[in-house]
């Protein structure tokens, strides 16, 4: 199983999206909301409030 770059979100095998950067870096996307954001928009997953990542460094502020 493989997990979305963006959120971090377990994909189903058959579903999301794959994506090849001319570097030969492979990127996985479980939504179009998740491929724009990172791509098109340029957003980053620890300042998006939506994602796993977000959360992760948010509890790890926690003192």
């Amino acid at each position: 199983m493989s997990k979305c770059t963006f959120c971090d979100k377990k994909m189903l095998p058959g579903t999301g999206k794959m994506y090849v950067k001319k570097d030969g870096k492979i990127l996985y996307f479980c939504t179009n909301k998740c491929e724009k954001n990172l791509l098109k928009l340029g957003r980053k997953a620890r300042k998006t409030g939506w994602t796993g990542e977000y959360h992760k460094v948010k509890e790890g502020k926690k003192v």
